[in-house]
């Protein structure tokens, strides 16, 4: 991972968030959709899966390394 300020990955991470909102919104629309692309949700759901795990490794970032 590149090197990052700390308020850099804190807004990426906002950004990141924000998008798997939108994702779960637009997940929610197809599936009440009776004619809903079962593909198109499939897919949206793997990039909602994968931003989780963006998510993830940035926070994990923040968390200062502790002494052992």
């Amino acid at each position: 991972m590149e090197s990052l300020s700390l308020s850099e990955i804190t807004r990426r991470v906002s950004e990141l968030k924000l998008e798997h909102r939108n994702l779960d919104a637009e997940i929610d629309r197809l599936v009440a959709d009776i004619q809903g692309d079962e593909i198109a949700i499939k897919r949206l759901k793997k990039r909602k899966l994968w931003l989780k795990d963006c998510i993830s490794r940035l926070e994990s970032a923040l968390i200062p390394d502790e002494p052992a």
